[in-house]
């Protein structure tokens, strides 16, 4: 690492599987979701959704386009639909929104607590004066933090439903994370990416970051790597011991 994060003017971080442990229950709600939408528009014997495709078509994603990339991996053409529809198999969006429905009834029932040594790096932030932010394609961000009690720690919070109201592309376009950074007065020279998916590295390292830590959650390390991150760790912590 060329600088400790502590010497930066802000932290960028991604949520799900940085913050949080919830990527494995927007793995979970996925595969509910898309196993459904084989079986009816492929057929029941067709191969199910893998944690292959996981990493391939959504990770890291906005929903939709998730669903977009995943269902034209199958030869699934459906209409796009609106972001209104009713969770339904019958258009993309309303397949998006049968996915958003389990993972709240997941994180209702079972709830989220954050990896500890992202508390960690959060407190040592704190103390040394360091802006924070949260930059999520999810549109659950907010019921996240909330849940996992960390939503008072992040003035700043970049998610699904901001990058909507404001015309932001997803991940992997830079957008989402250049506009945490101007939010926060600072330039992405000056500033940090923490991210776990491969999508969230290739956006960081678009927009110009000063440093991209991927996070190493499932053996994922050369690709994160390859996606052009500077740093990889698989806890957080880590980066503490680094300052």
């Amino acid at each position: 690492m060329t600088r400790p994060l502590d010497r930066h003017a802000a932290v960028l971080f991604d949520l799900d599987g940085v913050l949080t442990p919830t990527a494995e229950v927007h793995r979970r709600a996925w595969k509910r979701t898309f196993d459904r939408a084989i079986a009816a528009h492929v057929g029941p014997d067709a191969d199910p959704f893998t944690l292959d495709d996981y990493f391939t078509y959504v990770d890291g994603k906005p929903r939709y386009d998730g669903v977009h990339s995943f269902l034209v991996s199958r030869g699934i053409v459906l209409p796009t639909g609106r972001p209104a529809d009713p969770p339904s198999l019958e258009s993309e969006t309303g397949i998006g929104n049968l996915k958003n429905d389990e993972f709240l009834t997941v994180l209702q029932e079972e709830g989220v607590v954050p990896y500890p040594g992202s508390v960690t790096l959060l407190d040592h932030l704190q103390d040394k004066g360091v802006a924070v932010a949260v930059v999520s394609s999810s549109a659950n961000a907010v019921a996240v933090l909330e849940a996992a009690g960390l939503r008072d720690r992040f003035d700043i919070v970049v998610d699904g439903v901001v990058a909507r109201q404001r015309g932001l592309p997803g991940k992997p376009a830079p957008d989402t994370f250049l506009a945490a950074t101007a939010d926060l007065d600072c330039s992405p020279v000056d500033a940090v990416v923490v991210e776990d998916a491969i999508s969230g590295v290739e956006a960081a390292v678009a927009g110009g970051f000063s440093l991209v830590v991927g996070v190493d959650r499932e053996e994922q390390a050369a690709a994160l790597w390859q996606a052009g991150a500077h740093v990889v760790v698989t806890d957080l912590a880590d980066l503490v011991a680094e300052a």
